[in-house]
């Protein structure tokens, strides 16, 4: 890979994996962090992927090191004081995007990350596989429980809308 097809996989997906990151996370400030890390991953290996595998390799970067991320906060949650939010719940009805919103962030890690690939960045099976370590057929387990559980949490449709 040159320096010139770098520079076009930065202008080309950097926007997609921060998109990703951030559906995931929620905090803008550790998606660009992420973001941030996989281009300088990619920037150490810049001879040995080419330019035809670079989103794929972009992404498969960018989870593992979300994923990697989660996991050294969870250790040291285990160690701060429990936080409560003492505001006054908001009255009315949310939108159906926010109801989405609020379904997806509550999927187990799995769950929420093949989803986001498969129905927001529109990757095949066998993408979402090479992408999380996982075999196909437990992405496919993966995308049918999440949106089984989508499906009930939402309820019909009629009746969010």
């Amino acid at each position: 890979m040159t320096v010139a097809e770098y520079n076009k996989s930065v202008d080309d997906h950097s926007d997609g994996i921060y998109r990703f990151i951030l559906k995931n996370l929620r905090n803008p400030d550790k998606a660009k962090d992420i973001v941030q890390d996989t281009y300088e991953k990619l920037w150490l290996k810049i001879d040995d992927v080419s330019a035809g595998k670079v989103k794929s390799y972009l992404f498969t970067a960018a989870y593992h090191t979300m994923i990697d991320m989660i996991r050294k906060e969870s250790r040291s949650l285990a160690f701060e004081p429990e936080k409560h939010d003492l505001r006054a719940p908001e009255q009315g009805n949310p939108g159906l995007a926010e109801l989405l919103e609020k379904a997806v962030s509550m999927l187990p890690e799995d769950q929420r990350s093949v989803i986001m690939l498969r129905d927001y960045e529109g990757y095949s099976y066998d993408e979402i596989a090479r992408i999380t370590g996982l075999t196909e057929s437990q992405v496919k387990v993966y995308i049918f429980r999440g949106r089984m559980y989508l499906k009930n949490y939402i309820g019909r449709i009629e009746s969010v809308i």
